[in-house]
């Protein structure tokens, strides 16, 4: 595992809900961002943890591949990776989100 990988997996599981974003939760630098984010309050998350990937390219990178996922936002709960904003909404929609946000 690469350096940026391991560093990438102490912060996912050192940390009960990740998201790896573009900005922060104050100040979303994209709109997906954004919109994750207030998905996530919407859910009521108070122990959010954000790390913003335009300040590290490294993670930048490395996080498309740490999840063989292509875009960012990335969130994970409980060291597992759920998806992107368009997946968070779906998620929120159906109900799904929540009791996976509340444990």
């Amino acid at each position: 595992m690469s350096d940026v990988q391991q560093r990438i997996s102490d912060i996912v599981k050192g940390n009960r809900v990740v998201l790896f974003m573009k900005g922060t939760a104050q100040f979303p630098m994209c709109g997906f961002s954004g919109r994750a984010v207030q998905i996530l309050k919407a859910c009521g998350v108070s122990d959010l943890t954000t790390f913003n990937v335009l300040e590290d390219d490294e993670v930048r990178q490395g996080i498309k591949e740490f999840a063989n996922w292509p875009t960012i936002p990335q969130l994970y709960v409980n060291g597992e990776f759920v998806g992107g904003s368009d997946i968070m909404m779906e998620m929120y929609q159906a109900g799904e989100l929540q009791p996976l946000l509340q444990q």
